[in-house]
Parts: C-alpha cells; structure tokens; sequence
C-alpha cells in the first residue's frame, strides 16, 4: 500500500476516532489527537503501529510491534495509544489471527511507553501484561496497579524466557537496571526467533534521511524547521519537507547541536510581530532558532548512511553510568539470530546484523569518535553539570 493509499485510509476515520482522553498524562504533541498508521513488516507476521510524539514541533514516531503467534493469537510490544483508530486497526489482525494475548512492557523508565500500557490493556481484557523488572514511578514510587496496570493479569518477566507462556517463540535479554540517583534504566529486547526479528526499544535507532510516513500525513512540524526566520513563507515542497525533518532529527539527537544558535527572547519577540502566520498553532510567530550553514554537514555525520546508532542522550548520561553490564546485555544480544531489527522510534525496519549491533556500542569500548565532539557539547555540560549539583552518578570505565 503507497503512502497515499494509507492517507486516503485514516482520512476516513473521523477526529473522534483519533482522540486520544488522556493526553494530559502526558501533555506532548499531538495532545489529543494521535493518528495511527499501520505497516506489514514481515508478511502475514509482523506489523507495526506508528504515532507521533513531540515537543515544540520537534516530532518523531513513536512505534508499537505486533507479531503473530505459531498458536494463533497476538503478542503486542510496546503499546502506543490505543484510539479508537489504533484500536480498529488491530481488531483487524485480531479477527484474522486471533486475540492479543500478551502485552510487553519493555522499559521501566520511559512515560511515553508506559502510560499507554493500563489502556491498551483495558481494551484486551482477555490479555496478559508482562513488564521488565524493577518499574518505579516519579515523585512517588507506586504498586504497579495505582499505575493503570491490571490487577491480577500483571506479570514481572523472569530472567529465563522459558518460564513464560510465550518462551516457545521469543528470546530476550533484560539490560539490568541502570541507576541514575533520581531514577533508573532498564529496556527488555526480544528476538523473534521464526522471523529472525529483533525488538528493541531506546537502545538502538537509525536516522532515516528523509521524514518518516507517519510524519509526512501533516507536514506542519516539518515546514514549521523548515524556516530560517520566522517571517519566511515555506512553501509545502519535498525538498522542505525534507529540510524540516533533518534539522528536527538534530533537535532531538543533540537538542542544541552546534550549527544551532538561540537567539535573544527580545529580538525573537520583535521577529514574531512581522511573522506571516502569528497563530496559535504556529506559537504565535515565535521562532528563536538560527541555523548555521554547517546543519547539513551535521545531519551528514548523524545519518551515518543509516548506520544503526545509540541516541547521544543514552551515550553521555545513563549507559556510561553502567559500561560492564551494557556490554554484557550487548555481547548477550548479539549472540541471537537476526537480520531485522524494530525500534520504538526513528526508522524501522532496520537490516542489520549482530554484529552491526555490537559495533553501535562501541563507544563504551573506547573513545567515541562516530558522532562530533561538537554537537555533544551542550549533552556534555548537562552531563558535568547533574554530576556537579549530584543528581546523577558519575560515569564509569569498564571493569
């Protein structure tokens, strides 16, 4: 199915259909409203399901697996919201292939997985929900049912997959919890063996060159980066469409990467009142960004040819907390079998390798020189920073 075949699809589907009650749990964009686009990946076996999430424009997918069981039934990885949209298109696969009988929760640590798994649950009543180890909650750290989580249908997944019902089909490998002194770390990945599929969440991710499809169905995000003032008039094209993705991909990768100034809030204020389009949905004309000539360059050295790639977050503030048991769960993972690996965001699927997987991790090995010491300046800072003012703990060398 084209891209255009699958906008004419959801272009169907009402608002209502899309509403998403209760995004105020976690108030990003696309708030109320999340559109949901579904992509076979392996015929007949895998799908995936695709949203967006954001802040200030600066909008990646969001991604849930579902993947069909040798017995008949469905086995869900990472949830997503589950809008009556999201919902339609999964009771498709379940009047095929049978019910969802398990859910994964394969991080303890990001919201916008976990706030999505108590719905998404209520809606297969009939399910199982299996979480990684050690979930905690901030400020307070609450049971798992004061989370949304069902009661009595809620498992902690095991060390050993062969004392779970789905052990027959499915590998994984718990990355032992990471502490960070506010909070920990922890992902769950899962080889699909008969698919030679490998699941993953955080961990891992590839920058695709051009925006995503999902992205694609409204362009305002990407016209919105596509700007290089905000009195300019960005006419809907494909080469600022994909202007606007890759500068949104630096955005979200370095937050502040080097060919990026911030201007003065006086003069952004003043460049907002000659601004075309002053409404709410363009922030009123507010555009403080100012981007060097160098941004394609530093688009270059992160798309990397699509090479597979740890987020530079996850490399200076949480996997340098703990190198020995990264690479331990790493060398456990590359020992599997796969050709195909799934991520919760950026591109998918992405054909790889173990041993693609293990060269991503190399930094923990030795200096890293695969990104700009540049652009991870500011990532830098915050990193001395929280260790100064001891939020965080310090990094680690191997042992």
């Amino acid at each position: 199915m084209t891209l255009d075949e699958r906008v004419k699809t959801l272009t169907a589907v009402s608002d209502a259909d899309r509403l998403w009650r209760f995004w105020l749990t976690l108030p990003i964009y696309p708030y109320s409203q999340r559109r949901t686009l579904r992509t076979e990946i392996v015929p007949d076996t895998i799908w995936t399901f695709e949203q967006l999430q954001g802040i200030f424009y600066v909008v990646i997918p969001i991604r849930m697996t579902v993947v069909k069981l040798a017995g008949g039934g469905l086995l869900v990885y990472a949830p997503v919201a589950p809008t009556g949209e999201c919902l339609q298109l999964v009771n498709e696969l379940v009047a095929i292939h049978g019910d969802v009988k398990y859910i994964i929760l394969p991080t303890i640590s990001g919201l916008e997985h976990k706030v999505f798994v108590g719905p998404f649950a209520r809606a297969f009543p009939q399910s199982q929900v299996w979480v990684t180890p050690d979930q905690w909650s901030f400020p307070v750290n609450l049971p798992l049912s004061w989370l949304g989580l069902p009661i009595g249908r809620t498992h902690i997944l095991p060390t050993d997959a062969d004392r779970t019902p789905f052990g027959n089909e499915f590998d994984y490998a718990i990355l032992p919890s990471i502490d960070l002194g506010p909070g920990q770390f922890a992902e769950v990945a899962f080889l699909h063996r008969p698919s030679r599929t490998l699941l993953v969440t955080d961990s891992i991710i590839s920058i695709p060159i051009a925006p995503p499809p999902i992205v694609q169905l409204d362009p305002q995000a990407l016209l919105f980066h596509a700007r290089d003032r905000a009195s300019d008039i960005i006419s809907d094209t494909p080469a600022h469409r994909l202007q606007g993705w890759q500068r949104i991909c630096l955005f979200a990768m370095y937050f502040q990467p080097t060919s990026l100034e911030i201007r003065q809030w006086g003069n952004t204020w003043l460049e907002s009142l000659t601004a075309p389009d002053r409404s709410r949905q363009n922030y009123f004309g507010l555009y403080p960004f100012e981007w060097q000539s160098t941004w394609q360059q530093g688009f270059k050295d992160l798309h990397a040819g699509g090479k597979l790639l740890v987020a530079p977050i996850l490399r200076t503030l949480i996997l340098n907390r703990a190198p020995t048991e990264t690479i331990a769960w790493v060398d456990r993972v590359a020992q599997w079998d796969f050709e195909r690996i799934i991520p919760c965001h950026f591109d998918a699927p992405i054909m790889a390798t173990p041993d693609d997987f293990r060269a991503a991790f190399a930094f923990l090995d030795a200096p890293d020189s695969a990104l700009p010491k540049s652009d991870l300046q500011l990532l830098q800072q915050i990193d001395r920073q929280l260790v100064r003012w001891r939020i965080i703990f310090p990094a680690k060398h191997r042992s």
